[in-house]
């Protein structure tokens, strides 16, 4: 039986609800509704007009219904009134398909048909800027090695410390902070759970710490590259298979730790990695974080080819521990819902087709790279993600041709506003478009 939310409202004391959903391009939508009203918005949902997201439709479309999950309910633990909620778009009493929570779902569906359900942990990089975005907040953070650099780190203690606050009452089990590898950078890290959960956290996380840093008069980012000359925000996940509470991805007689469904599910990962770049790094700004030059610190620490390894971080996959994989190619910009549909849509073909990935490799990828000229390379920009994803039969199979259709049309016609204003080129500075477009992402 569902959870009732004008119930748990009163003993709770929350005023209003955010009813919220995530569009194709990552943007958080969401309605204000006051809690006397949400018994009818539990049943029929809050409704939006699907043109005015990023979503392919048109003004002479019906209104769409967020229909709030009841289970995914967090009330802010630094605005007590307020509770968040995950929804699924629905339209004429069906549910979007192009609505990125709702294809996560189906993904999921099909994994459970294979009797797996999928768990994973996300590694979110931010940056602490100023305000107008134009520089890292700390001008005393400017060591050429800044990672892991107490100093800077407790300079920003109050922030935070707020932020993991917030995660340890909602009962996430964050476990570290730390300064990350580039200037006025930071990464947190809370348990792994259910992709699901994992996604809905990984969506209210980014609004959590813009929020906090907001009120201490700064302001994060998630851009992928907001500075050339640092390293730019990653987002990488950790994966695993189970069935009940065995990891199906263990096996301790393997070199790497790994089964031979993790080998397979890792092949389809690798096959798809190209297409699912459109994914994993959809926006202009980041194909200035892959392919790209060695940053301030010495290392770019974003993959360039396609390969995997062992405990080695200059590769696309690399297996930290026995059992699990850490994915290294997603940016900060991905969308929280089309990461976890897209390593399971791509993991499933792996399962079925058996897909073999090929023997890992133990080298130093940044230098060694041209000793592997047959290796794959990973897209150079937008457009070369989004032509491989529009011709990928098995991924429009996965998603639906008309999804990937309308996902492709909307990333070109970006690419059109940026290409009538600006023209990529990673040897130059950083656009003022993409900082318009992006910092907020």
């Amino acid at each position: 039986m569902a959870k009732n939310l004008f119930k748990i409202s009163k003993q709770k004391k929350i005023k209003y609800f955010l009813i919220s959903f995530v569009d194709l391009f990552g943007v958080l939508r969401s309605k204000l509704v006051p809690a006397h009203a949400i018994k009818d918005m539990q049943v029929n949902g809050a409704g939006f007009a699907g043109f005015a997201a990023w979503l392919d439709m048109t003004p002479a479309d019906s209104d769409m219904f967020a229909i709030p999950d009841p289970d995914s309910l967090i009330q802010l633990p630094w605005n007590k009134e307020v509770g968040w909620l995950a929804s699924d778009l629905w339209m004429n009493g069906k549910p979007v398909d192009a609505s990125p929570r709702v294809m996560l779902k189906k993904q999921i569906k099909k994994l459970s048909a294979l009797g797996y359900s999928m768990k994973s942990g996300v590694e979110c990089e931010y940056f602490l800027i100023s305000p107008d975005g134009n520089a890292i907040a700390d001008n005393r953070d400017t060591q050429s090695k800044p990672c892991y650099d107490q100093s800077s780190l407790m300079r920003r203690y109050e922030l935070i410390k707020e932020i993991c606050d917030c995660m340890i009452e909602m009962g996430w089990g964050p476990y570290q902070n730390d300064h990350e590898d580039a200037n006025g950078q930071f990464e947190m890290n809370w348990d792994y759970s259910d992709c699901l959960k994992t996604a809905d956290r990984h969506t209210f996380f980014k609004f959590m710490v813009k929020a906090i840093a907001e009120k201490h008069d700064l302001r994060a980012t998630f851009m992928p590259k907001p500075f050339e000359n640092l390293t730019g925000n990653g987002c990488h996940a950790h994966i695993s298979l189970w069935k009940g509470k065995k990891n199906i991805f263990l096996d301790k007689h393997d070199k790497l730790g790994l089964s031979k469904t993790a080998y397979n599910f890792l092949g389809g990962i690798m096959k798809h990695a190209s297409s699912l770049s459109t994914f994993f790094n959809p926006t202009i700004n980041s194909y200035r974080r892959i392919n790209a030059a060695p940053t301030k610190s010495g290392a770019t620490w974003s993959p360039s080819s396609i390969s995997y390894t062992g405990n080695n971080r200059t590769h696309m996959i690399r297996v930290p521990d026995p059992g699990r994989f850490e994915l290294r190619l997603m940016d900060g910009s991905a969308n929280p819902y089309l990461l976890q549909a897209s390593v399971i849509a791509a993991g499933i073909e792996g399962l079925s087709k058996r897909i073999n990935p090929g023997k890992p490799l133990f080298c130093n990828m940044y230098e060694d790279y041209k000793k592997y000229p047959n290796l794959s390379k990973l897209p150079n920009e937008l457009k070369d993600s989004l032509d491989k994803i529009e011709n990928n039969k098995e991924l429009n199979k996965a998603f639906g041709k008309e999804v990937i259709k309308s996902y492709v049309k909307l990333r070109t016609s970006e690419l059109k506003d940026f290409n009538d204003n600006e023209k990529f080129d990673k040897s130059k500075p950083i656009t003022k478009w993409e900082r318009q477009n992006t910092l907020d992402c």
